[in-house]
């Protein structure tokens, strides 16, 4: 059986290093692999059962999701790990899809649901990139740990004089998105406390500055822990919004009408609702870490599968019911439609799961940042009671961050159009056009022409809808400032 050393998600410089050490390499020493195998399996078969049942479950892998066993290093359980899948793709962000299905019309029906399987495609296919054979047989070994070791690997001899480049480029539109992400958390959070204390006449400010103080503790934070125990409550709070406004949208079905969806839409606006349903789905960023950081890395094509099913169900009834109750007066976020009795207590959910849902990608942008700037020595230090603690310069790292995500929700109030082009600029380069990229170099003699016809496919739509997207929401928001 197989085990291999996993990292917490964002740390992706230092893993070059753990994974040399380990025996990982690309064209790697097979005597040292086999060393490190057989080292890593004596560590966590405490029985001959548990030995038997690692070498049964390595064996019965097949070459799509052959993975390694149990890690050395803090794991987390398939559900775990879809929660937290579930709380990037099923998020907050799903208020503005039904703003963005009034503008894309039927096509954006189709478009949600097309979404949903490509994501999902393009979030296996990098995984996927992850893994090379081993000694030719079926089985697949780990010999990348995260997205920027992806890039080096298909960047090798590509810039010689720049042997880092495409790491950094990738680290770059990590940190971008991320950072909009974390941005549009603040954006909701400010809206839904300004219109919860509106009877009070507290200026906008004072909101987004009260919840940056509420947020200073994602400075502290050290391991994933604690981030995916919050993404579990963020669904649970996205169950129980979503359930609310569907319940009311149930209640008015007797007034439903379909004439807000038309099949002709304004070429802008559709492509600025692409943007916005792309970014929706938008959790390759987390996966390499995430699968990595899985007990049972041959579960992952499963939970990916269920998840994306699962938002793809709920984005699509909640959209359209919603579209349907209120038509063209669909605002962008939907709950500035609800009644004034029902609308209280849905803004107090929605506020502690937007508040909730920023340390994930905050943690996951702070991790590149102090690896790249600082290195992987000054990231934590131990404190005097034994515990692992922030150290100074990742403090400062972090509280830069944070305040970068706040001035931004200052200066960019638009919520949908801020969406659409974060998705339209990362979003597609992230989730559509790199994974398919990856795939065809590091896997292209594996590949079968059907596989290579779908990943140019949708690398093809990736370049068009990315491209096009930036210009209409660029232009969008222009108009509005």
């Amino acid at each position: 059986s197989i085990t291999v050393k996993t990292q917490e998600i964002g740390q992706t410089n230092r893993l070059d290093g753990n994974a040399k050490k380990e025996g990982l390499t690309e064209d790697g020493d097979e005597k040292k692999e086999g060393e490190e195998i057989e080292k890593g399996t004596s560590q966590f078969c405490t029985s001959e059962e548990d030995r038997i049942r690692m070498s049964m479950a390595n064996l019965a892998q097949s070459p799509d999701t052959s993975t390694t066993g149990p890690n050395p290093s803090p794991t987390i359980t398939a559900w775990e790990a879809g929660w937290n899948v579930t709380n990037a793709i099923q998020g907050i962000f799903v208020l503005g899809l039904p703003f963005a299905l009034v503008q894309s019309g039927y096509m954006g029906l189709i478009l949600l649901v097309l979404s949903a399987w490509v994501c999902n495609h393009t979030g296996r296919i990098l995984v996927a990139c992850l893994y090379e054979d081993h000694g030719g047989s079926d089985s697949q070994v780990r010999v990348r740990q995260s997205y920027q070791d992806i890039v080096d690997a298909c960047c090798k001899g590509l810039w010689p004089k720049w042997p880092g480049l495409g790491g950094w480029m990738v680290n770059v539109a990590q940190v971008i998105e991320l950072l909009m992400t974390c941005t549009l958390y603040l954006v909701v959070s400010t809206s839904l406390l300004s219109d919860s204390l509106s009877g009070m006449a507290v200026p906008t400010s004072v909101c987004s500055l009260a919840l940056l103080m509420f947020l200073l503790p994602c400075l502290l934070l050290t391991d994933l822990r604690p981030v995916s125990t919050l993404s579990l409550l963020c669904s649970l709070a996205h169950i129980l919004i979503s359930l609310l406004v569907m319940l009311y949208c149930l209640s008015q079905a007797s007034s439903w009408s379909w004439s807000s969806l038309s099949l002709s839409v304004d070429p802008e606006n559709f492509l600025v609702s692409v943007g916005v349903i792309i970014f929706s789905y938008t959790s390759q960023i987390f996966l390499p870490s995430l699968e990595g950081s899985m007990e049972d890395r041959g579960q992952f094509n499963a939970m990916l599968g269920w998840t994306h099913t699962a938002a793809c169900v709920m984005k699509t009834l909640f959209s359209l019911m919603a579209v349907l109750t209120w038509g063209v007066e669909v605002s962008e976020v939907i709950t500035d439609k609800l009644p004034s009795d029902l609308r209280p207590v849905v803004n107090l959910c929605l506020l502690a799961k937007a508040l909730l849902s920023y340390p994930l990608p905050f943690y996951s942008a702070a991790e590149i940042l102090q690896t790249c700037l600082l290195g992987g020595s000054a990231v934590s230090s131990h404190s005097k009671h034994g515990g692992q603690s922030v150290c100074h310069p990742t403090l400062l790292v972090r509280g830069a961050l944070l305040m970068t995500s706040y001035l931004l929700a200052l200066l960019v109030p638009r919520f949908s159009l801020l969406m659409g082009l974060t998705g339209s600029v990362t979003g597609a380069a992230m989730t559509l056009i790199l994974p398919c990229l990856f795939h065809l170099r590091l896997q292209w003699s594996r590949l079968t022409v059907r596989d290579q016809l779908i990943d140019v496919s949708i690398l093809s739509l990736g370049v068009i809808c990315s491209v096009s997207g930036v210009i209409c929401s660029v232009k969008r928001l222009l108009e509005g400032l």
